[in-house]
């Protein structure tokens, strides 16, 4: 492991030497973080920087993960002139806009010719009103991780990253039996139905969730076969996904990127003792495969620096694939997609060797699981309770999403 890191340091740093330079002797650059002390990608992300721009000190401003939202606010009404604000909630990074704390971005995009491209769509939820005010450096979208000793033991071909979720449905179903499952869904509604958003243009804000049908009724079909345990079931044992995969008798289950350190911890530890892998999750006909959702970390620039520029210098460094590389170092998923980063993630002790679970880090779009909004909030309470009447069959998929609809109407107003 050792190793592997010092090799994905050194081909950092040999990166960084190509970063513009803006910066001068002595200059410093403060940065308000959550948990700053015990993030070990904090710690990679300001050693790189500062290597690779001499002269230039990192210092974090460390504010407790729970009392952030509150204490950041609070910092900035009150006219703080840190540089750098990292954003936790995609909420914060809209009353801040509101409030004009946040400097524009387009401006800086638009001179340095800044590419884009590398985010597979995120960075939109960054914007507002087509202008950028924060860049996302991390994002942990979802895959579908499977076991690979269960698809041997059957003599049934590994899935792949272009799979169409009936195909998916069909391996779930042959995979079943001998105590085995096919599939394991978690009770959440987003490892359930939040598919709906990888397309692009359907979002769980929009108060029209007709399109949700087809992901319950694919899972009532997988119920019904026995090719996964029973929501009722799941809810009365309170048993979590990350257990329920790590017994060795789930073929198959999609989940967030984080779990891939969680699954190389428990083979570090003997807790589970099987050869996995991971692929891109299932996609509908007519949607690009690898394309999924999940969620994301940026970093915005404070109105009120003094630095803007070397802010700017940061941000882009620290978001694009330079950066990348550093916060990949140390097993955290950046929000940017390229080989370069693929590559330094898949160098992890632990890894899967295989070519499908390395190609399966370059995803083509990457949608967000709750876009922001002043109903975001109101939204995911009725979603979840209508979700949960569904999956419990106390109403039929019909009946739950037309109170879906009705519900979020009158939100919507």
């Amino acid at each position: 492991m050792k190793k592997a890191l010092a090799l994905i340091l050194a081909a950092m740093l040999l990166l960084c030497t190509m970063s513009f330079a803006v910066a001068e002797e002595g200059q410093t650059l403060t940065i308000v973080a959550w948990d700053a002390g015990t993030t070990p990608y904090l710690a990679a992300q300001k050693a790189a920087f500062e290597a690779s721009h001499p002269g230039v000190t990192i210092e974090y401003v460390d504010v407790a993960s729970q009392d952030y939202a509150i204490k950041t606010t609070t910092m900035l009404a009150g006219g703080d002139t840190s540089d750098i604000f990292m954003v936790k909630e995609i909420t914060d990074l809209l009353n801040w806009q509101e409030a004009g704390y946040e400097a524009p971005l387009n401006s800086y995009i638009e001179a340095s010719n800044y590419d884009m491209s590398g985010f597979a769509g995120i960075e939109s939820n960054y914007a507002v009103d087509g202008e950028q005010y924060a860049l996302p450096f991390r994002s942990d979208f979802w895959v579908l991780f499977y076991n690979k000793d269960l698809f041997d033991a059957a003599g049934v071909e590994y899935p792949t990253n272009d799979m169409t979720w009936e195909q998916y449905a069909d391996l779930a179903i042959k995979l079943t039996g001998d105590g085995n499952y096919g599939t394991h869904y978690h009770t959440w509604l987003s490892a359930v139905v939040n598919w709906d958003v990888c397309d692009g243009v359907n979002t769980l804000i929009d108060g029209d969730y007709s399109d949700l049908a087809y992901f319950y009724e694919l899972y009532q079909k997988l119920e019904d076969a026995g090719a996964c345990m029973a929501y009722d079931e799941l809810k009365a044992a309170g048993l979590h996904y990350s257990a329920a995969f790590a017994n060795g008798n789930v073929a198959m289950m999609p989940m967030g990127y984080w779990y891939v350190s969680t699954l190389i911890g428990y083979n570090n530890d003997g807790t589970c003792n099987f050869n996995w892998g991971i692929v891109s999750v299932p996609h509908k006909e007519g949607v690009a495969a690898g394309s999924s959702f999940g969620n994301l970390t940026g970093a915005m620039i404070n109105a009120n620096s003094a630095n803007k520029d070397l802010a700017w210098e940061y941000i882009s460094w620290l978001a694009g694939e330079e950066g990348s590389i550093a916060t990949a170092s140390t097993g955290t998923r950046p929000a940017w997609v390229s080989e370069a980063v693929a590559e330094a993630m898949a160098s992890a002790e632990g890894f899967p060797s295989d070519e499908a679970s390395k190609a399966a880090l370059v995803p083509v779009y990457v949608g967000i699981e709750m876009p922001a909004s002043e109903h975001s909030s109101e939204i995911s309470t009725i979603l979840n309770e209508e979700h949960s009447l569904i999956m419990t069959r106390e109403y039929s998929i019909e009946d739950g999403i037309a109170e879906m609809n009705e519900r979020v109407a009158d939100v919507l107003g």
